[in-house]
């Protein structure tokens, strides 16, 4: 059987330089088993999956869901995602949970939606903690709670979810179910740029022409808006546009010089 990719989906809002930094907050998108799909592996998958092997059911979910040699079928998606969720198998949890929440195949349901992710996150899946994390932070599916938030977002990044980082950066940086620190809300923008964050890569940008958990600098807060616009956040880009305006020369080329190393560090 194929093994499942898992695919963040960063979700992008619009920031100026005057505006506190923002979180992605949301992973939905699904795994997927591959660009092709043969029949024979698709006739073995059913198989597994009438005589009850949850991985299976999965596999046939996707399939579904993606339309991978079948039908595009949300409903046939959902039925299959909650066969294997019931069984306990988190991937399937966490991907039910995402139909729900975006009304795929079935009523959209935020309640149901947080039910599935909650059982995911608490068999260790990073993606559906931090959905459940962006749930409490919303108020969405269940009573609303920073602090609930922050554990959810914590747990995530600790595994090493970037946009959950990004997230966490930004209740540190707000003081929101945490006490408010700059320096903790950089060092969790910095991991989850790091990691390619394009919308951390922003908000490392904003902290630097701020001040705010380092040192003042216009050419570091210059340097990480080109990598975010080189990652195809085009946001950023007005940023630069705005910051070109009270550099020197000579920054504009320190600025891009770091750029490019930190484009070859994270290998852009």
């Amino acid at each position: 059987m194929k093994e499942l990719l898992q695919i963040l989906f960063v979700a992008s809002f619009f920031v100026s330089m005057t505006s506190a930094s923002i979180a992605d907050n949301f992973n939905d998108a699904l795994p997927v088993i591959g660009v092709d799909v043969t029949k024979k592996e698709h006739n073995l998958w059913r198989i597994e999956a009438e005589v009850g092997s949850a991985a299976a059911q999965n596999n046939i979910g996707i399939i579904y869901e993606k339309g991978q040699g079948v039908a595009q079928n949300d409903k046939e998606a959902v039925k299959w995602f909650s066969m294997a969720a019931e069984q306990g198998f988190a991937i399937a949890q966490y991907n039910l949970g995402v139909m729900y929440f975006l009304g795929r195949g079935e009523l959209k349901s935020d309640r149901t939606a947080a039910k599935w992710f909650r059982k995911a996150a608490e068999q260790g899946h990073a993606n559906a903690q931090n959905n459940l994390g962006f749930m409490y932070k919303k108020g969405q599916g269940v009573t609303q709670s920073n602090r609930l938030a922050v554990m959810w977002y914590r747990m995530a990044a600790e595994k090493g979810n970037a946009v959950a980082q990004n997230s966490l950066g930004t209740m540190y940086e707000n003081g929101q179910g945490v006490a408010q620190s700059y320096r903790v809300a950089m060092k969790w923008y910095r991991m989850a740029a790091e990691q390619g964050n394009m919308v951390a890569q922003n908000n490392l940008g904003l902290m630097y022409i701020r001040g705010f958990g380092v040192k003042k600098s216009d050419v570091d807060a210059y340097a990480w808006w080109v990598v975010a616009v080189t990652n195809n956040y085009e946001r950023a880009r007005s940023n630069i546009e705005i910051a070109q305006k009270n550099m020197t020369s000579t920054q504009i080329i320190r600025g891009k010089r770091i750029a490019n190393q930190i484009q070859r560090r994270l290998g852009m």
